[in-house]
């Protein structure tokens, strides 16, 4: 099938913003990554969305299979029907994630022509209510929704008025891979090879450097931590504010030089090996894309207790999760784990059980096709298993 998918941003051209924040969002790398699942299963993808430089191409073959139409500023309206009716007429399906103003068109044009559209949302702030305006009556008016968690659902049904029967919770998923199970022996090895002390326990923090991503909480935490485990490292693995970055430095300063300010990576992988305990304490996410990469190479997770996390954090079973600005809980949830090297094998062995059974695009990219190509029958919750003891168990 043709598949045109619609975002408001990708591809924009530059790498960070003047903050020093990196312009790609994680909504935008879904959908790089589910444009190419749905080419690996057959199908040929088009991308659409907003031209915001003018030095970036209005059409180009985006990493040598997806074809990326970049659309221009006032007539983005004008331009999607032009495209559909002449360049991208074969279209059979559309798929959006987010709510970009523009795709509106694309479902209007879709009601014209009797082709699906599946509304796909990441976050609980992208939901809308389908009374408010033109727009959103359009957004309401999709064949599929797709939820990556039962938060963003329950507000499907409750704020948008969707119809149960038409969303799906289908994770965004990940090339579990990339993000391999490491053992506690090798943790110790990469250790070793980096110059550390093998059987001393580091932690991590992997996300944009933002208020909202809880960095100060974060660093607040290795503060109390670093009392306790003045040997311990605490890696900062991600581009982000500057400001943020530079108070990360000071506090560093102030703990003996034990906070390793990283900054943006390709690859974060040699951190997962170089560390021990994952630290979340965002204010409020989708399906976090990082922590479901950190519990596939079986890093144990103290994370907030906040939508998103809550599909994949239980406590004692796949990590911890405390209220979002305690510091102090996760002082005490952190240390339990540094000090319990068997529960933290334990912990991080089901969590990397849980990604790949639920989250692998191994079994998410079969579903999400299913559903953008409309021939799911019946909506699915990849989301509603729990596990415990090692089994798997269904929420009653």
């Amino acid at each position: 099938m043709n598949i045109v998918l619609l975002i408001k941003d990708f591809a924009v051209g530059k790498k960070f913003d003047k903050s020093g924040m990196p312009n790609q969002s994680g909504g935008e790398k879904h959908c790089l990554n589910h444009a190419k699942e749905l080419i690996r299963l057959g199908h040929h993808v088009t991308i659409m969305a907003k031209k915001k430089y003018w030095f970036t191409k209005v059409r180009e073959l985006y990493d040598g299979c997806i074809d990326l139409v970049r659309l221009h500023g006032l007539i983005r309206w004008f331009e999607i029907f032009l495209r559909l009716l002449i360049t991208h007429r074969k279209a059979d399906a559309f798929y959006i994630i987010g709510r970009p103003k523009f795709s509106v068109w694309a479902i209007l044009y879709a009601k014209l022509t009797d082709k699906p559209v599946t509304l796909a949302l990441t976050g609980k702030a992208e939901i809308f209510n389908n009374k408010q305006s033109f727009r959103e009556k359009l957004f309401a008016s999709c064949d599929n929704y797709i939820a990556t968690t039962h938060e963003i659902k329950e507000s499907f049904i409750k704020d948008a008025h969707i119809n149960p029967d038409k969303i799906s919770v289908i994770p965004h998923g990940i090339d579990i891979k990339k993000y391999p199970f490491v053992s506690y022996e090798d943790r110790c090895i990469a250790k070793q090879q980096a110059g550390l002390d093998s059987v001393i326990p580091n932690l991590l923090f992997c996300a944009r450097v933002a208020p909202n991503k809880g960095i100060l909480i974060a660093l607040e935490v290795w503060k109390q931590i670093y009392e306790h485990y003045p040997d311990s490292k605490f890696y900062i693995v991600g581009g982000g504010d500057n400001t943020l970055l530079d108070e990360a430095r000071r506090v560093s300063e102030q703990c003996n030089n034990s906070i390793i300010v990283v900054g943006e990576v390709d690859d974060i992988t040699p951190y997962h090996r170089l560390s021990d305990v994952y630290i979340f304490p965002s204010e409020h996410e989708g399906l976090p894309t990082s922590l479901l990469e950190a519990m596939s190479s079986g890093l144990a997770t103290v994370c907030s207790d906040i939508g998103g996390n809550n599909d994949l954090i239980f406590d004692d079973v796949t990590g911890y999760r405390v209220p979002v600005k305690d510091v102090d809980a996760y002082v005490e949830k952190i240390s339990r784990l540094f000090d319990d090297i068997d529960l933290r094998e334990k912990i991080g062995k089901c969590s990397s059980k849980y990604v790949e059974e639920h989250c692998s695009y191994d079994v998410v990219s079969k579903e999400m096709e299913l559903t953008v190509t409309n021939q799911r029958e019946n909506p699915i919750d990849m989301l509603s298993d729990k596990p415990k003891n090692d089994k798997i168990v269904i929420y009653k």
